[in-house]
């Protein structure tokens, strides 16, 4: 099925595809469900930070995690073919510090370990400098010998044949986001084509001339990115070269990493432009934030001084959190006291991502479901916090139901992906509804 869409974009036919890149449950379930009333496939990538042999920060390894996701998707309904899981950065990220061959065997291992789980979308990234190598950006000759690596590594522990891969990385590194300033510079055609030519060579050496032509994808810097309070949106001028030097082989299109918060049309001609595979990862939990804080507000209107009823103190605990353990944002955000706690609450880079698995902030999350799944807010107070929700509540397509409002306002942000990635020829899926569920 991704090939298939690959091809018909190349064929000029518009088509694209959403790669959510998230590990929190809330985010699965709303773009299974998203894919599932739309008639779509649903690509779920997840990181090596966030998922690993040793947990990630989210704690899951990758057979923890794609078990999850497919009782996830049968959960929800989505058929099992329609679920694709991958691995975004796949690579020795995680253990950089470490000697080279050291961190590179890790890398093996986890690339290895997420084949094993049934992974079919593998990106390999070794792009990062390791402990021992010299000082500065990475020889790009070794990335790409490295990345042939983790290649060989994903071949033996697959024996079907159809593991797809991704090549090359975008600035800045995985997990992060942009410096102040400009837009990021597009990758010059003659880079891209460099760092195709370099793993070509890469993966004949270790006799991987079958795996790279499943090479589908070559990450390239379109020209987006965001910071803590900026966006730089896709200019299609400055984007043309690299587009209209789409490779003739393999058989492969750009994938975009950092296209969070662009505007509907700007993601709709980054597909036209053969940039079709479209990674969205911190806008999904931004969305589930700005959700959480109006539920939130909404208890506190409706619940407090009520006898019986311990409030819930979510943002409170997260904030408790970040102050614990600040190397997820402290490099991140700017400033003094003030300006880094309004960026640690409302950042388009979107650090708080990090911190939900807290158990004392799952605690207070629990609670704040519990406390409105049994006392139903009136739709009054869902007008004033979450007006489009309550809209969907009126028309009958949503449930006045907390878990309900949360997953709605992130599938708003994946119907914005899945409208720019569907062919232009291409009608709404038959039970495609404008709000994400017909159960009321």
């Amino acid at each position: 099925m991704l090939r298939e869409i690959i091809a018909q974009n190349r064929r000029g036919q518009g088509s694209g595809i959403c790669s959510v890149c998230s590990a929190h449950p809330w985010v699965l379930e709303a773009a299974l469900a998203e894919a599932r009333d739309g008639g779509l496939v649903a690509l779920i990538e997840s990181t090596s930070n966030q998922v690993n042999q040793y947990g990630g920060y989210t704690g899951q390894t990758p057979g923890e995690f794609a078990a999850g996701l497919r009782t996830m998707a049968e959960r929800a309904g989505l058929p099992a073919d329609r679920l694709l899981i991958g691995g975004d950065h796949l690579g020795p990220h995680p253990w950089r510090q470490r000697p080279a061959d050291l961190a590179m065997e890790e890398a093996c291992r986890l690339v290895q370990d997420c084949v094993r789980a049934g992974y079919v979308k593998i990106h390999l990234d070794a792009s990062m400098a390791l402990g021992g190598d010299p000082p500065g950006a990475l020889d790009p000759e070794v990335a790409a010998g490295r990345a042939a690596r983790l290649c060989q590594a994903a071949e033996q522990a697959d024996a079907s044949g159809r593991l797809l891969y991704v090549i090359g990385t975008e600035v800045p590194a995985p997990g992060g986001e942009s410096s102040p300033g400009g837009p990021p510079p597009v990758t010059r055609p003659e880079d891209a084509r460099a760092t195709l030519e370099l793993h070509q060579i890469a993966f004949r050496r270790l006799g991987l001339e079958a795996a790279f032509e499943r090479v589908i994808g070559l990450v390239v810097q379109p020209g987006v990115e965001f910071g803590a309070a900026e966006i730089f949106d896709y200019d299609r001028t400055r984007a043309a070269a690299l587009s209209q030097a789409l490779p003739a082989w393999p058989e492969l299109v750009y994938e975009a990493h950092s296209t969070d918060y662009q505007r509907p049309a700007a993601l709709r001609r980054m597909v036209e432009d053969h940039f079709a595979i479209l990674k969205v990862g911190p806008w999904l939990t931004f969305a589930m934030r700005e959700a959480v804080l109006a539920i939130e507000a909404i208890e506190r209107e409706w619940l407090a001084g009520r006898p019986g009823v311990s409030l819930s103190r979510v943002w409170e605990a997260v904030e408790k959190a970040m102050q614990r353990d600040p190397r997820h944002w402290q490099a991140y955000y700017q400033g003094g006291e003030t300006e880094q706690r309004l960026a640690r609450k409302y950042s388009y880079s979107d650090r708080v991502r990090y911190y939900w698995p807290d158990p004392a902030v799952q605690t207070e999350l629990d609670r704040l479901v519990r406390n409105l799944r049994e006392q139903p807010p009136p739709l009054p107070l869902l007008s004033q916090f979450l007006p489009a929700e309550y809209e969907a509540v009126r028309d009958g397509w949503l449930a006045n139901e907390p878990l309900r409002l949360i997953q709605s306002r992130i599938r708003r942000v994946l119907r914005i992906y899945n409208e720019a990635c569907r062919p232009a020829t291409s009608a709404p899926a038959p039970n495609a509804s404008p709000t994400p569920s017909r159960t009321p």
